[in-house]
């Protein structure tokens, strides 16, 4: 892979400070992009003259001193997700990003769970490329996973940016339902990002949200894990990879794990989330399993600040496809639900793909969810 970016924080901070020049990160991000993209394929478009110009510009405004805001991400490079991702980004260019391309989603008539499509073939997983890096979020998490780009935006219907997040080995964010602004008429699709760092997520939820996340100063953070929710069946080494990182965070002292006062069981909500993104069908068992599902999270929120479970029920599956099971068995039930979840690193399989750990909070906590994140990174909990 190639070499990693500076985190973007870092980076912001250099260009501000006029230690780097943005034109100059923005080029060296472009050269990655050329250098790795041919094998890769995490871009569909690479908008080269467009992103040096608009480094050049933001190097003139800030030479101007006294004359440039803050700009928290001042030059950091920026991928977004597919050829209309630029319409969300607009907070992010407005912070001094500088968006260098977008990146592969699944092609016409493929399964939006599995591949990416970009402009030279399917997206690969950077850790091997005889696997998929998941979906639908695919050249995003790549692309962020090889080192081309600190950050890279996403969307989340049913997992899109967790499992390629935790197949690639990075943390991805799915935000609240209602939090920011979305397209989708169903409610399930909301915005999200990929970042190579807890810290560079937060910094993409300061931008986009205008809320600080404060440290986790009430450390230990009181969890419950469920290695399955009450209804999916994962493989062992996916449970046995998000456990042992809950040990860790255990261990750390970011996390205190708590006993549910009932077992966590939600309806398998696969069935519900199909009715409501199939037009013409009728959404009244899908609201009654929201509905369900919605009384049994509150109550388990009421107990526990977080929930803890696997990102993903499997290891990433070959380009072939999933067979008959749904990467998104873990995932999906927090779009019906709305409330915000965060994949984080879980370690590696046998098989070298990396796994992830999934952490639930209650409707608009995204802060939480961030600092906990941040804590295990800074703890070397993860």
């Amino acid at each position: 892979m190639p070499d990693a970016p500076a985190p973007a924080g870092e980076i912001a901070a250099a260009v501000r400070a006029r230690e780097l020049r943005a034109a100059d990160v923005v080029a060296a991000a472009l050269e990655r992009i050329e250098r790795a993209d041919p094998g890769l394929c995490a871009f569909v478009e690479v908008w080269r003259e467009e992103a040096l110009r608009r480094a050049d510009e933001l190097d003139t405004r800030l030479d101007r001193r006294g004359a440039a805001p803050s700009l928290p991400l001042a030059g950091v490079p920026i991928a977004v997700k597919g050829r209309h991702g630029l319409r969300a980004a607009g907070a992010l260019l407005a912070a001094g990003g500088v968006a260098v391309g977008a990146t592969s989603v699944p092609g016409p008539g493929t399964a939006w769970q599995t591949w990416g499509l970009g402009a030279r073939g399917r997206t690969v997983n950077p850790w091997r490329a005889d696997r998929t890096p998941g979906g639908s979020s695919a050249g995003a998490a790549a692309a962020v996973a090889a080192g081309l780009v600190p950050l890279a935006t996403g969307g989340d219907g049913a997992g899109s940016v967790r499992i390629p997040a935790a197949w690639c080995g990075v943390a991805g964010l799915k935000t609240t339902r209602g939090r920011l602004p979305s397209g989708d008429r169903t409610g399930l699709a909301v915005p999200g990002v990929l970042a190579r760092s807890a810290s560079d997520a937060q910094l993409w939820w300061r931008v986009v949200s205008g809320e600080p996340v404060p440290g986790a100063a009430d450390l230990p953070v009181s969890a419950v894990w469920s290695p399955d929710l009450g209804f999916a069946d994962p493989d062992p080494e996916p449970v046995a990879l998000a456990r042992a990182a809950v040990e860790r965070l255990v261990a750390a002292g970011v996390v205190r794990l708590v006993r549910p006062r009932t077992p966590v069981r939600l309806v398998d909500p696969g069935p519900a989330w199909l009715a409501l993104r199939t037009p013409g069908a009728d959404p009244a068992g899908a609201h009654r399993v929201r509905a369900e599902n919605d009384r049994r999270l509150t109550e388990l929120f009421a107990g526990a600040a977080l929930l803890l479970t696997p990102t993903a029920p499997t290891a990433p599956h070959g380009h072939d496809g999933p067979g008959d099971r749904y990467s998104t068995s873990l995932t999906w039930a927090f779009n019906l639900s709305g409330h915000p979840a965060l994949s984080l690193p879980a370690g590696f399989g046998g098989d070298g793909c990396p796994a992830g750990l999934q952490l639930v909070a209650p409707h608009g906590r995204e802060a939480l969810l961030l600092a906990v994140a941040r804590e295990a990174q800074e703890r070397g909990a993860r």
